[in-house]
């Protein structure tokens, strides 16, 4: 007997990987400090655990329509419209899932069909580096994934003249994640106004299928001189926008597994549905007492998301201060999420204390974990040039930041060029 060949043919999360490797370190007794998930170490405010608690107790524990209860949906199409200024949302156009890469699969799957033998794939442009689930659940659906690469100097931002020239007649989604995971930085109003140009004009003339996935998951996580902006705001490509997000990065609630999509007009109504006939054949709704502490965390809790920005912000100047001390170490600076992702290829080719050989970031990773006890994620998963990057998730305390970013210091001071 077999497993299927598309799953099998999967990569494992790297990001996962390393969580488990540093949780067995831990669980041996190693004192290992960990830059390896993206989960801030803040707890969920009050407000929102005593309405789940309330709901719950309340008898709120059946189920709910698949796609969530009307008032949830109401109060997130109120905050896009609001906050994100996307015009023509309606409770309708929103879908509540169980997080949100839940959310991405569904879009995914919604989006892409299995090509027929011989038929040339839909194509989902995918700037690098990127998440490291983009590109595997693409792949899935049925999508060709072609790679536009950005780099350091540009803060891993794409141009509006590599989109362009990126786009076919067979393109059907483009994938933009700003405040960006791995990357930590973001794009501007104008450069995302820019980018928008580039999908109407190609809409009008070369690929008239073609869809924005827009990953907002940190719209809350951006404390520098950078706004967010939501490109589905952009009038001329709101239809054609899809917009994901989530409650785990902005209120501390990753184990509360919230995502939700949003989109507009006509054609959101019609691709919202799709979703739904997937969703309902799947995990229908998320857990029923969930939904009124959504809506807490959405009228009540912006005080509570400041203070973790706030804090993030903090954390991003410390982390990206000493790494930037550190010799060798490159590291754009970060503006949003809560990552560094630094270019460590300058201490390819040296050797660890203990001997390992540093060839790729994947060694750099593996021996800082094994002799050092410092845990990121080796950045060859994220596509591009992330083979030259590894990846610090800074959602821990300061105090962490600088006992890791001791050790990182040490290791690297003592590697040794090899002969």
């Amino acid at each position: 007997m077999k497993v299927a060949d598309r799953v099998r043919r999967m990569k494992e999360s790297s990001t996962l990987a390393v969580a488990a490797r540093a949780a067995a370190l831990r669980r041996e007794g190693a004192d290992v400090v960990a830059f390896g998930t993206g989960e801030p170490d803040f707890d969920t405010p009050q407000a929102i655990k005593d309405t789940a608690i309330k709901a719950m107790l309340a008898g709120q524990t059946k189920y709910m329509p698949t796609m969530g209860d009307l008032e949830t949906r109401a109060a997130i199409a109120e905050k896009v419209t609001r906050v994100n200024k996307i015009p023509n949302v309606t409770p309708e156009h929103v879908g509540i899932s169980s997080g949100g890469k839940h959310a991405l699969y569904t879009v995914l799957q919604c989006l892409f069909d299995i090509p027929s033998p011989g038929e040339a794939p839909g194509e989902c442009l995918l700037p690098v580096p990127a998440w490291v689930s983009y590109a595997p659940l693409a792949e899935l659906a049925g999508a060709k994934v072609v790679e536009i690469p950005t780099t350091i100097g540009s803060d891993f931002k794409m141009s509006p003249e590599q989109l362009q020239a990126a786009i076919t007649p067979r393109t059907r989604l483009l994938i933009l994640c700003s405040p960006s995971n791995p990357c930590g930085t973001m794009y501007s109003e104008r450069e995302l106004r820019a980018l928008a140009a580039v999908v109407d004009h190609a809409s009008r003339s070369v690929a008239p299928d073609l869809v924005v996935l827009s990953d907002e998951i940190y719209e809350r996580v951006a404390y520098a001189d950078v706004p967010h902006f939501s490109i589905g705001s952009v009038p001329e490509i709101a239809e054609r926008t899809i917009t994901l997000n989530g409650l785990s990065k902005a209120y501390a609630m990753t184990g509360w597994r919230v995502g939700y999509t949003t989109t507009s007009g006509p054609w959101g109504l019609k691709f919202m549905k799709a979703m739904a006939t997937l969703q309902g054949q799947m995990t229908t709704n998320i857990t029923s007492f969930i939904y009124p502490a959504i809506r807490t965390a959405l009228k009540e809790c912006d005080a509570d998301a400041q203070r973790m920005c706030e804090a993030f912000g903090r954390r991003a100047k410390l982390i990206y201060d000493r790494l930037s001390s550190i010799p060798g170490i490159v590291c754009a600076r970060p503006t949003g999420a809560f990552y560094a992702f630094p270019d460590i290829s300058a201490h390819f080719g040296k050797s660890s204390p203990e001997g390992r050989t540093i060839a790729s970031a994947l060694d750099f990773c593996e021996a800082l974990l094994a002799e050092a006890k410092v845990a990121a994620v080796p950045g060859e998963d994220f596509g591009g040039c992330g083979k030259n990057h590894i990846r610090f998730s800074f959602a821990c305390s300061e105090e962490q930041i600088r006992k890791g970013m001791d050790r990182l210091d040490a290791f690297v001071r003592s590697l040794k060029t090899s002969r």
